[in-house]
C-alpha cells in the first residue's frame, strides 16, 4: 500500500511524486497517517541576507543545513513538520529556521523527518513519527524538535527513510523507528520508538541509516551492513555480503576493503563507500547506473566506481549517487530524470559526470530526486527535482545544474 500524503497546498505547487517511486523508497507496508496542518500559513521569519552554511543534508523532498552560527535551517516539503518551523503542511521555497533555539553540530534529513546533534551532544528529531523514528517514545508527529529519549550523548545521528541511527561518544551504535526489514540491527523486526543498541559489540566510527537497510564503518575501518538485502522487484544486494539475504544484525561487506566512509541509499537499495585509499565503491541495485561502474546491473559485492578519481566522500540518493573528490570537484551518476545528476541533461549516467563546472565543493548530499552541495565559501547549491521547493531557490522549477539556495524567509 502506498503511503498517503495529504497536503492541501501541493496541488497549487506541483504534481505529487509518482506513486511507484514513493513505494520504492518507503516500502509497501507502512501505515499511513494524517498530519496536523494549520488552516493558514504560519508567519514567516523576516527575510535576511543569504546564509553561509557549514553542513547540509538532502532528504526526501526537503533539505536542511547548519549555518555558520550553528542554527539549523530547512526548506522544501513540510507535510509532516520535517522542516521544524512549527507549520506542518506548508512547503517552504527558501530556508526557514528550525525553532527551539538549539545550536547544532550537524543535521540529517530523512524522508519525512529530520534529526540533528546539538553542540552539547544531544540528539533531537522532528517530523513524521508513525514508526517511532523520532526516538521520543511516541508515534506523534512533531513539527518542532524533540529530544531523543534516554539522555545519551551522541556525536553523530543519521535519519533514514523511516528509521534513525546514532553513535554515542563511546562508539556504540543505537537505532530506532521502523524495523520491518531488520534495519535497526537488534535482531528483531519490531518497531522501536526508543533507541535500541545495534548487536555485535562492534565499535563504530560512523553509521548511516538508509531506506530499508543500514550501514556503518567500525573504528578498524571495516564496513558492515544490516537490514533488507532485497527489493520488491527482486533486486537488491545493498548489504554487499555477496547474497540477497536479509540480515537482522551487522554482517561484513565482502571484499576485505578498508573503508573510512559509507552511505546507505534512502531509496531503492544501494550503498557506496570510500576506502582509506580514497577510492569509491558501490553495490546493490544499479539498473539506473547509480553504482557508477559503467553498467546497469545489480552487484552483491562492492564494485569500483569508474575512473581514477580519489574521493573525499560519497553520498547515495534514491537512484543516483554523488561524491566530492580530494580536489573539491563534484561528480554524480545514476538516474537523472529530474536533473539530479547536475550535468545539464536528464540522461541517466552510468559513470561519474562533473557537476557545476567551476564550482569547488567541500560537501555533497544526494537526496531522493535532488542533490545539494556546499562550496568552499559556505554557499549552498542544489539541483534536480524542485516540485516542493527542495532546491531552496524560491521557485518550484526543476534545475539540471546547480543553483544557489536563496536567502532565508
Amino acid at each position: 500500500m502506498q503511503a498517503r500524503i495529504p497536503f492541501p497546498a501541493r496541488r497549487r505547487l506541483a504534481p505529487l511524486l509518482a506513486s511507484a517511486l514513493l513505494a520504492a523508497a518507503l516500502g509497501c507496508s507502512e501505515d499511513a497517517e494524517s498530519p496536523t496542518a494549520p488552516e493558514a500559513a504560519a508567519p514567516a521569519i523576516a527575510a535576511t541576507a543569504a546564509l553561509s552554511f557549514r553542513q547540509l543534508s538532502a532528504g526526501g523532498d526537503h533539505t536542511c543545513a547548519v549555518a555558520t552560527d550553528d542554527r539549523a535551517y530547512c526548506w522544501g516539503d513540510n507535510t509532516w513538520g520535517q522542516l521544524g518551523d512549527g507549520a506542518p503542511g506548508f512547503a517552504r521555497l527558501a530556508p526557514v529556521r528550525v525553532l527551539g533555539g538549539l545550536r547544532f553540530r550537524h543535521v540529517s534529513a530523512g524522508f519525512y523527518h529530520t534529526c540533528g546533534v546539538t553542540t552539547d551532544e544531544r540528539a533531537f528529531c522532528w517530523g513524521r513519527n508513525q514508526a517511532g523514528q523520532l526516538g521520543d517514545g511516541t508515534s506523534a508527529t512533531r513539527p518542532t524538535p524533540v529530544a531523543v529519549a534516554g539522555g545519551r550523548r551522541f556525536r553523530q545521528v543519521r535519519a533514514g527513510s523511516s528509521h534513525t541511527c546514532a553513535l554515542t561518544l563511546t562508539d556504540v551504535a543505537f537505532c530506532w523507528g521502523h524495523n520491518e526489514y531488520n534495519q535497526l540491527g537488534d535482531g528483531t523486526t519490531t518497531n522501536h520508538p526508543l533507541p535500541v543498541r545495534v548487536l555485535g559489540g562492534l565499535r563504530w566510527a560512523l553509521v548511516n541509516a538508509g531506506g530499508r537497510h543500514t550501514c556503518g564503518v567500525t573504528t578498524a575501518n571495516r564496513a558492515y551492513c544490516w537490514g533488507s538485502n532485497t527489493e520488491p522487484e527482486g533486486t537488491g544486494g545493498q548489504l554487499g555480503d555477496g547474497t540477497t539475504i536479509d540480515r537482522p544484525r551487522p554482517v561484513a561487506v565482502s571484499g576485505g576493503l578498508l573503508i573510512r566512509q559509507i552511505d546507505a541509499s534512502i531509496g531503492v537499495g544501494h550503498s557506496c563507500a570510500v576506502t582509506t585509499a580514497d577510492r569509491a565503491y558501490c553495490w546493490g541495485t544499479g539498473f539506473s547506473g547509480q553504482l557508477g561502474g559503467g553498467t546497469a546491473t545489480m552487484e552483491v559485492v562492492p564494485v569500483a566506481v569508474a575512473g581514477s578519481r580519489r574521493f573525499d566522500h560519497v553520498s547515495t540518493g534514491g537512484n543516483h549517487s554523488c561524491g566530492v573528490t580530494m580536489a573539491g570537484r563534484g561528480f554524480c551518476w545514476g538516474w537523472n530524470g529530474a536533473g539530479q545528476v547536475g550535468d545539464g541533461t536528464t540522461m541517466n549516467r552510468m559513470k561519474p559526470v562533473l557537476v557545476g563546472d567551476g564550482l569547488s565543493f567541500v560537501q555533497v548530499s544526494a537526496g531522493y530526486i535532488h542533490s545539494c552541495a556546499l562550496t568552499t565559501g559556505g554557499q549552498a547549491y542544489c539541483w534536480g527535482k524542485n516540485n516542493l521547493g527542495q532546491l531552496g531557490d524560491g521557485t518550484i522549477t526543476d534545475r539540471p545544474t546547480p543553483g544557489p539556495v536563496g536567502a532565508a524567509m
